[in-house]
């Protein structure tokens, strides 16, 4: 194996242009790799009418998988480095999808992001990685990998705005210490400058956003195409029907839009928010009020967790967390029970905190590991009940 000899995931959008630069100019032996985890939409539907197995296909339109693979192309080319394609939608399609599905038809809200970084880019591209001769692999997410002496460890980025090592947390030593995180040190000006200076195509290319298989598409539109509408009522926590909904996996804690609730009498002129599903019953509830009490809740169960270290600092610690992307740390303190799973008491309430999304635990700067959210202290509609100790 060359140790010099790297792979670099080329997206063809402007961070992978840059991480395969700046490994490039440090003096590795670089070499792009275009991933396909998507097929396209006709393909799809014969592999699910086909028992759900994902043949090889076009990537789909709405995921811009030919531009993007054009763009990849020409980054290449522009650094004299080698391309190579690698269709993982057989893989994504059994390793994320399936459970995309599952969890949204159970009611939960999963977190695709977080299991595509673990069963695709971290798992089945560090293999293909390695079939080519590699021994590390390097993407362009923002975040950093560094070593203290003992172990490897997941550090945030330095531009908190785009860190994404809550996407990573379900990494392990064996990842780590074969991943480079180039731009773990810069800021998203910095990237945009440095491939405009170099003359980069993809220098003012716009970021993409939301889950590549959905795309610029209608998520409830998307999703009905796997889980069908099973029309049910729309009730207020005291009970009262308001309104009708196309199904309750096709909203998630916290929502306001799309549920088309008109004027109600007696009731203020103000924004709904979805604040319970009782999924056996297909019944929505809502609230008015972004910060509605019954989205409330200081403590959360969830099930086994994964420690980047490979076990937990402690039977009892405290730290900070996020239950969502982007949001701010959070004090917490930490139970680590019996069976691996988690119990977190947060030092204030958390709003919307959602069953299937990820718990992401931080010591500073250090990324811990993290867990799915099972259920939370939340009142639900007709109960006062908390979770068991």
């Amino acid at each position: 194996m060359n140790t010099r000899k790297i792979v670099v995931g080329v997206s063809g959008g402007v961070d992978s242009s840059v991480a395969a630069l700046l490994l490039r100019d440090a003096g590795f032996e670089v070499t792009g790799l275009f991933m396909q985890n998507w097929a396209d939409d006709d393909a799809q539907d014969s592999a699910s009418a086909a028992g759900g197995r994902t043949p090889n296909a076009a990537g789909s339109g709405n995921c811009r998988a030919e531009d993007d693979r054009r763009d990849a192309v020409a980054v290449c080319g522009a650094l004299g480095i080698p391309i190579r394609f690698r269709d993982f939608s057989r893989e994504y399609w059994d390793g994320v999808f399936r459970h995309f599905l599952d969890e949204y038809a159970a009611g939960r809200t999963p977190n695709p992001d977080v299991l595509c970084n673990r069963e695709i880019k971290f798992k089945h591209f560090l293999d293909a990685a390695r079939e080519l001769g590699a021994e590390a692999i390097a993407t362009g997410h923002y975040a950093r990998v560094d070593h203290d002496g003992r172990r490897f460890r997941l550090l945030r980025a330095a531009d908190r705005g785009k860190d994404q090592s809550y996407f990573l947390h379900q990494l392990g030593q064996t990842q780590l210490a074969a991943t480079h995180f180039p731009l773990g040190g810069l800021h998203k000006s910095e990237i945009r400058r440095i491939a405009a200076e170099h003359g980069l195509r993809t220098a003012q290319k716009k970021d993409s956003t939301g889950i590549c298989f959905i795309g610029e598409r209608d998520f409830r539109g998307f999703l009905s195409r796997y889980l069908p509408s099973q029309p049910g009522e729309i009730r207020v926590p005291d009970g009262t029907r308001i309104g009708e909904h196309p199904g309750v996996f096709y909203f998630t804690l916290g929502q306001r839009e799309g549920l088309n609730i008109g004027g109600v009498r007696g009731r203020p002129q103000a924004p709904w928010f979805v604040v319970a599903k009782d999924v056996e019953r297909n019944i929505l509830y809502v609230d008015q009020g972004h910060d509605s009490p019954w989205l409330q809740s200081t403590l959360l169960r969830s099930e086994t967790a994964h420690w980047i270290a490979g076990t937990p600092p402690a039977r009892h610690f405290s730290c900070t967390a996020q239950t969502r992307y982007r949001q701010p740390d959070e004090a917490c303190e930490v139970d680590v029970r019996e069976d691996g799973s988690l119990s977190v008491r947060f030092a204030r309430a958390q709003r919307a905190v959602t069953p299937g999304q990820s718990l992401v635990l931080y010591d500073g700067e250090v990324c811990l590991g993290g867990a799915v959210i099972a259920s939370t202290d939340a009142p639900f509609p007709g109960t006062l009940s908390e979770i068991p100790a």
